[in-house]
């Protein structure tokens, strides 16, 4: 809350302020001064019995026109009270009295100009105060009359409610009222001074050609009148110019673009201008999508998460040994079991889900028959096994084949059931 209200106090003071440029400037009210006397009434709320909530303060204010319908001020208000800070803040209860003091910049924006007798106007400011322990932040907005006296004084009737703009600052309410007079200073008397010979100036830059290092173009006298330099070339004169020996953009007050992160690529084009980074990225440092540790150039599978021995893919050879342990053959056979058919369709899955993988199937016989019988036996079934996942959709070239026939047995050739478990087919993920 109290940073909308300093925001919005701030964007009102310089719309006002800007637009009173706009304004015809003359008989604006000149520098005056106010004893101003008041009453500060604090939010009364079940927790601040004891502590001040309606009290007396006295102060001075500071005038000066800035348009016709326009005042600047200063105002300054003292008083004696408890300060009753609201629970949630935190602070210790006051138990005495101790000064408060109060001073913030306001205008008041006026209905009529001066000359009226009575001039009706609004109150918006931004201040600061403080009691025994704390400063707190305030915002008054509020409405005011003024009243026309004599000699260029002016009698004051106001109200206003002072925004919390702070953490520990409290809701009140100020009334009060004020008598402004003028601050009567002493001109002070020009002083003569000799007339200067008339000296030849071909350029008109009140630099006589007789001193002028640039007779024919305009500039100061302190550069000998030549125009303000700019050394670096940057368009940027030196005078306005953070740094003249190395070109800059206006942006930067003549300096060059920053690199926060000294990474080469500078902070306007930089979208990770603390973070260093690649031109590839925008100045970012190289994504990691799945977020498991492998950067997306190096991960094979940048969307799901997975491990670096598998090019950041996930582990599926368990998966697959799953799936193959259901691959067993009759004696002889190359026919897939249905009972298998299932796990077969759920590896084209996995496959198509992985599209950068690819696939080893090795077909293996028991020790019956000849060298040359299981060699082709193995093949054979390992081919079976490819033919399926091709009518499936698998492409061809994602799948290798290994006749292994009986050198890789799983069991022992010597009982009926070890030779059932060695006519298999294996299946190998590759990344």
């Amino acid at each position: 809350m109290s940073k909308k209200v300093i925001g919005v106090t701030f964007i009102l003071f310089s719309s006002l302020l800007s637009n009173a440029q706009d304004q015809k400037v003359n008989k604006n009210k000149p520098a005056s001064i106010a004893l101003k006397a008041s009453i500060l009434n604090f939010k009364l709320t079940p927790l601040t019995e004891g502590l001040t909530v309606f009290t007396p303060a006295l102060g001075v204010q500071f005038f000066k026109g800035v348009a016709p319908k326009l005042d600047a001020l200063v105002n300054l208000d003292f008083s004696s009270l408890k300060y009753p800070y609201y629970v949630s803040s935190k602070q210790p209860k006051a138990t005495t009295n101790s000064i408060y003091a109060a001073i913030d910049a306001r205008v008041h924006i006026k209905l009529a100009t001066d000359d009226k007798a009575m001039v009706p106007y609004a109150i918006l400011g931004l201040g600061l105060a403080k009691d025994a322990t704390n400063f707190t932040g305030y915002a008054p907005m509020g409405l005011g009359v003024q009243f026309k006296a004599k000699q260029g004084s002016f009698f004051h009737l106001f109200a206003t409610h002072n925004a919390e703009a702070s953490k520990l600052t409290k809701m009140h309410q100020n009334y009060g009222v004020s008598y402004s007079f003028p601050l009567k200073l002493k001109e002070k008397k020009a002083i003569a001074l000799p007339t200067a010979p008339v000296q030849a100036d071909q350029d008109d830059d009140g630099v006589s050609n007789e001193i002028d290092d640039c007779p024919e173009r305009s500039g100061l006298l302190k550069y000998k009148g030549c125009p303000v330099p700019d050394e670096d070339g940057d368009g940027i004169n030196d005078e306005n110019d953070q740094c003249p020996n190395a070109e800059g953009a206006v942006k930067y007050r003549g300096c060059p673009v920053p690199d926060t992160d000294k990474d080469g690529i500078p902070d306007d084009q930089d979208k990770c201008p603390t973070l260093a980074g690649l031109a590839g990225y925008n100045g970012c440092a190289i994504p990691d999508t799945d977020k498991d540790g492998i950067n997306d150039e190096l991960d094979q599978c940048p969307t799901i998460a997975g491990v670096a021995g598998n090019n950041g893919c996930e582990d599926l050879q368990p998966k697959l040994d799953i799936i193959a342990a259901a691959l067993k053959f009759e004696i002889g056979q190359v026919n897939i079991a249905p009972k298998s058919l299932t796990g077969l369709d759920a590896l084209v899955q996995i496959m198509l889900q992985y599209p950068t993988t690819s696939l080893i199937i090795s077909g293996h016989t028991d020790n019956t028959g000849t060298k040359k019988i299981n060699d082709r036996l193995s093949l054979s079934r390992a081919k079976k096994v490819q033919v399926y996942l091709l009518k499936k959709g698998l492409a061809e070239n994602r799948i290798s084949l290994i006749g292994m026939a009986d050198t890789q047995p799983v069991a022992s050739n010597a009982t009926k059931e070890g030779r059932a478990q060695n006519r298999r087919a294996d299946l190998t993920i590759k990344y």
